[in-house]
């Protein structure tokens, strides 16, 4: 990500020091990034492309570096100081101090690596916690924006057919490496939504690594889909099968109304309950995609880090098991339940798996039909961003012993 900043066109900050202090002060004190980059751009439409361009680039590279830019300079470094020294040693324009109007000291070398890759003392403890040594190298993916990624609609065409069509739209792409259902746009801004393969209903926007989470479902009928939200994983589940009898729930209905909007366009046939499922419902497999502390994705918003409180996420495992109980109630004998988070946190993934099973002697882990390479050695699907190139996510299967 370091390297695209030089092919930013730094000179336009030329006369914007005004304009970007106020949003900068803003982020810098918790604000996020893209919501003053939309009031920025709104109140000045005039703008060139050049202009709109530094602004993004200035406020999410301030946003998502404030610690590297900060150990490079002084933790009292003003605003304008961040973006300088943004512009000049990670972007290479020298001229960035004068274009700003302020003054900045040769950069301090860096010899802490959460300095380099400018993340929480707090972040790099969970890196290390999931990946060890290879923490640094996490951090650096979560600094490199994630692919655009497509998930083929099986029910309605091919991948083959599908990336000819998008050929032929302009939205060239290339192969997902884990996934048999998945695309790479190579374009940005890719502009999905405008083509008429989105319309038709050929493919829905989805990474990656959360095509596989839907993959760990065995191929059983019905299934309960038991935090569905806006229906990704639900949608992948019809396109794998079109005949599967499907039902979502999620106590967030305004996504469960997302869903019913998808599930028409797909051409998928999904049973929604609303905020919890029927008592008497009883299914052959359920898929908890639980909510959680969400740091697998972070790639997706890179200053939600500092935005983030660490102590937070103290309430998710109780919220989880208690969904892994509920899923159990509604489990036919013998059936499965596929248990998934987005998060890299033992405390969220494996403590709480743990638990349940220590409580549930009737259920045990089960392998997944999924390459090795994508599975630790507990037979848990381990997603990284420097390893898969997907966001990170953990999933497991657990079996019922009637």
């Amino acid at each position: 990500m370091i390297h695209r900043l030089h092919d930013v066109s730094w000179p336009a900050l030329d006369g914007l020091a005004a304009t970007l202090e106020p949003a900068l002060s803003r982020i810098l004190t918790g604000a996020p990034a893209d919501t003053e980059l939309d009031r920025l751009l709104r109140a000045h439409r005039a703008f060139s492309a050049d202009q709109r361009q530094v602004c993004a680039e200035a406020l999410f590279g301030v946003g998502l570096w404030r610690r590297r830019l900060r150990a490079h300079l002084e933790s009292t470094a003003t605003p304008l100081q961040l973006l300088a020294c943004l512009a000049r040693d990670l972007g290479g324009c020298l001229d960035a101090p004068r274009l700003l109007g302020v003054e900045l000291p040769a950069p301090r070398a860096l010899t802490d690596w959460r300095d380099r890759t400018s993340i929480p003392d707090w972040l790099g403890s969970v890196f290390e916690s999931a990946v060890g040594d290879g923490a640094p190298g996490l951090a650096d993916a979560m600094n490199t924006p994630g692919p655009i990624t497509i998930r083929v609609n099986r029910a309605k065409t091919t991948r083959d057919e599908l990336r000819a069509q998008l050929e032929r739209e302009g939205r060239p792409t290339t192969l997902g490496h884990w996934s048999d259902d998945a695309l790479h746009l190579t374009t940005r801004p890719a502009n999905l939504t405008a083509t008429q393969a989105w319309r038709d209903g050929l493919f829905e926007i989805q990474d990656e690594g959360s095509q596989l989470l839907a993959a760990i479902v065995p191929p059983s009928d019905p299934v309960l889909d038991l935090c569905a939200g806006a229906g990704g994983k639900t949608l992948a589940l019809a396109s794998r099968e079109p005949g599967r009898a499907l039902h979502a729930t999620d106590v967030d209905l305004a996504r469960l109304d997302r869903l019913r909007t998808r599930a028409t366009r797909a051409g998928a046939t999904v049973s929604i309950h609303g905020a919890a499922p029927p008592a008497d419902l009883r299914v052959q497999h359920v898929l908890i995609d639980a909510p959680c502390s969400e740091l697998g994705a972070l790639r997706r918003g890179p200053d939600l880090r500092w935005r983030l409180d660490p102590s937070s996420f103290a309430k998710w495992p109780t919220v989880q098991r208690a969904l892994l109980d509920l899923g159990a109630r509604h489990l036919l004998p013998g059936g499965t339940i596929t248990y998934a988070t987005c998060t890299l946190r033992p405390e969220e993934n494996e403590h709480v798996v743990a638990a349940f099973l220590d409580a549930n002697p009737n259920f045990s882990r089960e392998r997944p039909a999924l390459p090795d390479e994508l599975l630790d050695t507990d037979g848990a699907l381990r997603l990284f961003p420097h390893r898969h190139g997907t966001d990170g996510f953990f999933g497991v299967l657990l079996r019922h012993r009637p």
